[in-house]
């Protein structure tokens, strides 16, 4: 796979990643259900691909432990994630997520423990600036904007705990167990209150426009086999060829395509106000900046 190809390839995945908020506002069932479908059927299809390709998921039982309580990290960014967007907006809730790079920036000194950057402060700092902007001028989605910062907020310790874990374990192995974490974490939430049962299954059974080709159970398909299991193995694939820092820049374009891709499919209810964008403007800016220094910083020290 050549340099240009690679890049092509992680752009479309990111753009696939965007598609999720739209996936996430279209599907009427809640978050919970949304995501215990969408980690099982994941599980399923990437497991299947693994043992085609002959992929072995052994490793010990404390790795495995550990795999799936980080898997239940990534269960409640999904379920904070859909939320989010099921009591504001798409847009919001990407614009809010967009502060998970900041939020790495801060956690990675606890875990690595080093020396917080004065840079990173000021970076964040200036996120509080656009996020005040967003909150001043968009309080009827008060809520959503605070449960999107926690979902942000747990995909970057989420980020952190997997960038321990990628150093010992394969890329296939930390997402199928992972994976399988997460909807065991659920399942035992659903089992806790009694919601484990038959109706776990009847209700993603809404029909759209077009029957049930449109219905909840497609395009929670779609999310767990082209936005998760798929995504994830042209990942692994592209990351063979791309440096992490241009991985990462990349990434960050998921909130853009995400916000252009809401206005364009969902319309008027994704119109927001004006301050929003200048708000989301200035953390997108922040986000980039923080990618360039770390980038230059890694430079350095290499």
């Amino acid at each position: 796979m050549s340099q240009f190809s690679a890049r092509l390839r992680m752009h479309f995945i990111v753009f696939i990643w965007g598609f999720t908020g739209i996936l996430g506002h279209l599907i009427t069932i809640d978050a919970f259900t949304l995501v215990w479908h969408r980690m099982w059927m994941a599980t399923v299809v990437l497991a299947i691909y693994l043992l085609l390709i002959g992929r072995s998921f052994k490793t010990t039982a404390k790795e495995a432990i550990l795999l799936m309580l980080a898997g239940s990290i990534i269960a409640a960014h999904w379920v904070t994630f859909f939320y989010a967007i099921k009591v504001s907006t798409v847009s919001v809730t990407l614009a809010c997520l967009s502060t998970g790079a900041l939020f790495t920036a801060f956690l990675e000194p606890i875990f690595f423990r080093r020396a917080i950057d004065v840079r990173e402060i000021v970076l964040g700092l200036s996120v509080v600036v656009g996020l005040y902007i967003i909150f001043n001028f968009e309080t009827r989605y008060t809520l959503g904007i605070v449960i999107a910062l926690t979902s942000a907020f747990l995909s970057a310790l989420f980020s952190v705990i997997n960038g321990i874990m990628v150093k010992t374990l394969k890329p296939n192995v930390i997402t199928t167990y992972e994976l399988t974490g997460g909807w065991m974490a659920l399942s035992v939430f659903f089992l806790l209150t009694d919601r484990l049962n038959q109706e776990l299954f009847t209700a993603p059974m809404s029909k759209g426009s077009w029957g049930y080709l449109n219905g909840d159970w497609t395009m929670i398909f779609i999310l767990a086999s082209v936005c998760t299991a798929y995504a994830f193995i042209e990942s692994v694939k592209v990351m063979k060829v791309l440096s992490p820092y241009s991985v990462m820049l990349t990434i960050n374009l998921e909130p853009v395509y995400g916000i252009l891709m809401a206005a364009l499919f969902l319309g008027e209810s994704e119109q927001m106000s004006y301050q929003f964008y200048i708000g989301t403007g200035i953390i997108l800016s922040v986000v980039f900046i923080e990618a360039y220094l770390r980038r230059q910083k890694q430079k350095i020290t290499s």
